[in-house]
């Protein structure tokens, strides 16, 4: 992969970081509460009109008043762009790749959303499931290597064991990701869905591990299991597809 690709793919992800802040900011807070759409502090608009308002917005400070609010400076951008250079070293391209980087997209924000609060927004991860499976769809329509029907399998048997797991405390946002986790491993391979799944529970038990170790965190503590799920099969899916 060129390091122009690499470039152009962290130029892109640092834009979509940028465009999800607002979406992050409203969304970021505890279940039962209001979205917000303005500072806590001062009641101004955030991001304010325009494209500067959205640019000081990465700031992470309100344009009026200047307290912190929203995500931390830099921190989507960073992560999605990040994230999105090493996917385009790891050779994404076509339909699958839209993919993966559309799963990605997604869920860089939710990921930054379940580690404030705790939750998983409707307003992602239903298009990051449909977006997934109609992405998906398209590869299937072009030819590339996978199989769409075994997406599709892999998206209802992800979904229902999470669903499952629900009786032992999985949220129900991580319930209405699962389609996507389970449709962007499915398209390579069974393998890959066992392998995507049990790397998802496998981050989750080392970091829990880690943060028990450091007395931050206890065995009752609630780990948010979204970013854990994303990152899993996304690092899998990436590997699978030739």
């Amino acid at each position: 992969m060129s390091v122009i690709t690499v470039v152009v793919a962290l130029l892109a992800g640092l834009a979509a970081g940028a465009a999800a802040r607002p979406l992050i900011f409203a969304r970021a807070v505890p279940r039962g509460e209001p979205n917000r759409r303005a500072c806590p502090a001062c009641a101004a608009a955030y991001p304010s009109p325009g494209m500067g308002g959205w640019l000081r917005a990465t700031t992470g400070r309100c344009p009026s008043c200047h307290e912190k609010i929203g995500p931390a400076a830099g921190l989507p951008e960073g992560l999605t762009g990040a994230a999105f250079a090493a996917l385009a070293a790891s050779g994404a391209t076509g339909w699958i790749g839209a993919a993966q980087y559309w799963l990605l997209a997604c869920g860089a924000a939710l990921t930054i959303i379940d580690l404030t609060v705790h939750r998983l927004p409707d307003v992602l991860t239903l298009p990051a499931s449909a977006g997934t499976l109609l992405l998906l769809g398209g590869a299937a329509l072009v030819g590339e290597s996978g199989s769409f029907w075994r997406a599709l399998e892999a998206a209802v048997l992800i979904t229902a064991l999470y669903l499952v797991l629900v009786l032992v405390g999985m949220g129900m946002g991580d319930v209405k990701l699962a389609p996507a986790v389970g449709a962007i491993l499915g398209w390579s391979s069974w393998t890959a869905v066992l392998r995507g799944a049990f790397a998802g529970f496998a981050l989750a038990a080392v970091v829990g591990l880690a943060l028990m170790l450091l007395g931050r965190a206890s065995r009752r503590s609630h780990l948010a299991f979204g970013p854990f799920m994303i990152a899993g099969a996304l690092l899998i899916s990436a590997l699978a597809v030739d």
